[in-house]
């Protein structure tokens, strides 16, 4: 009886591991080892107890009127003998179901990972496919664009500042300031050049980009100090200072342009602005 109640635990206990999620392949493993101990354990208890009937049934017969008793109890005892027995082999057969659902789940998220790998290495693939794609698609526009320029007739610069002008006049201020650029990267030493400049200074101006208009205005004045586009650099640089709240540095740039360039128009547009200063 005590070696049932022992079985039963350890079923139990196996029963409730189970039940709780945990079982892995390793939990598994155990749990078929566990289940083939008891297995053994019930086959020497069938044993040992064809043993018990076979000796109970002689001593039945040398002594039956002295050990009445003791057969009633032994009786009874092999009815709860067996009905543990049986029991515990129903806990058997639910355990060997429950292991085989185990085994089923344990690999599982094995297959589930597997599946989960060729997945995004089919898509990696084709997205790398779509890269592949793009890069030729690149590299063709590029060749498409090179061979382009190379039949565009390069253009006078005369010409290109007054591309410039047009674009600059129709409203086109990003186009104007690139043309502009352009002019001065190949000619920078036109005598367009200040100009050129000076009209990317006021592509700026017109959107409201006051500082990169005064740093524009600045290569005019410092770069071209003899050019007649310095006194109208001077004053719309002195605005632009005052559109950003630098009243200072716009009264200091209006003063040095009437005393450097007393006779030019911009000097008298000057002298207004800075009686609204004070």
């Amino acid at each position: 009886m005590k070696r049932i109640h022992i079985l039963t635990r350890m079923l139990v206990v196996t029963l409730l591991i189970i039940a709780a999620g945990c079982a892995n392949q390793r939990d598994v493993q155990f749990l078929q080892g566990d289940m083939d101990e008891v297995k053994s354990r019930l086959f020497r208890m069938e044993k040992e107890i064809g043993g018990l009937k076979t000796e109970t049934k002689g001593s039945v017969e040398i002594s039956q009127k002295t050990v009445q008793s003791d057969i009633a109890g032994i009786r009874k005892g092999m009815a709860d003998l067996q009905n543990s027995l049986e029991g515990t082999r129903v806990d058997l057969q639910v355990l060997s179901g429950k292991v085989d659902d185990a085994g089923q789940a344990a690999k599982r998220p094995v297959e589930d990972v597997a599946l989960l790998k060729e997945d995004m290495r089919l898509r990696l693939a084709a997205l790398e496919e779509k890269v592949q794609k793009l890069e030729k698609g690149v590299d063709l526009l590029g060749k498409q664009l090179a061979e382009t320029k190379a039949k565009e007739p390069e253009k006078s610069p005369e010409a290109l500042y007054q591309q410039g002008l047009d674009l600059f006049k129709g409203g086109s201020m990003a186009k104007a300031r690139e043309t502009f650029a352009r002019f001065t990267e190949l000619y920078p030493k036109h005598e367009l050049a200040a100009n050129a400049h000076y009209w990317s200074g006021e592509t700026y101006y017109s959107e409201k980009k006051y500082d990169e208009a005064i740093l524009e205005f600045e290569k005019v004045i410092r770069n071209y100090p003899g050019k007649d586009k310095v006194p109208a650099a001077m004053l719309k640089q002195g605005l632009a200072f005052k559109e950003i709240g630098d009243i200072k540095s716009a009264r200091h740039v209006l003063k040095k342009l009437v005393e450097n360039h007393p006779t030019a128009e911009e000097a008298v547009k000057a002298k207004e602005k800075l009686k609204e200063l004070k």
